[in-house]
């Protein structure tokens, strides 16, 4: 499930959803503890934040090492303002499934809005280091370091950003990320 930084949805044409699951995940868990999670992302995309949470707590219950809950669960806590308990969350997906961009990126958002901005960006260099297609996560960074005062560093991952939407054919987003660019210089 993917969390989006909340300057930038006044940006994009859609709010990007957070995945249901991580093609990328190391060990494949009881089926369930799938269905727990499962029946958690539908919760959450519901708005159920806390009926998500539950079922996340099942699955991990079930199965300790699914890296895909806690990252979910992570997901619902922020939903619900718990920034902490989502870090924590993402933190022990981290340790389970080191190489899961989408989990960094989430964790970015959540220090970002704990006014965490070199943790976030860090975060957000993990991201991209796994994923370097990733328009939204260049995005969100240079929003960041835009954010500490690094105009350049900023200006740069937005233009990265657009370059990435142009070449995946996201002509709204695009355009939004240009005038983003026009603004910050």
């Amino acid at each position: 499930m993917k969390a989006t930084v909340l300057l930038l949805t006044l940006f994009f044409s859609t709010i990007f959803p957070l995945a249901a699951c991580s093609s990328n995940s190391p060990a494949i868990a009881p089926k369930p503890a799938v269905e727990y999670n499962d029946r958690g992302t539908t919760k959450y995309q519901r708005g159920d934040n806390q009926g998500a949470i539950q079922e996340f707590d099942r699955a991990i219950t079930i199965a300790p090492k699914y890296a895909q809950a806690y990252a979910n669960r992570g997901a619902a806590k922020l939903g619900l303002g718990d920034k902490q308990g989502a870090i924590a969350d993402y933190t022990q997906a981290i340790a389970i499934n080191p190489q899961d961009s989408l989990t960094y990126y989430n964790r970015g958002v959540a220090k970002f809005e704990l006014n965490d901005k070199q943790g976030a960006i860090q975060d957000f260099d993990r991201a991209i280091a796994i994923n370097p297609q990733d328009a939204e996560t260049y995005c969100n960074r240079g929003t960041v370091k835009l954010a500490t005062g690094n105009k350049q560093g900023g200006i740069a991952d937005l233009t990265k950003c657009a370059e990435l939407f142009r070449q995946q054919g996201q002509t709204a987003d695009y355009q939004k990320i240009l005038e983003l660019i026009r603004q910050a210089k």
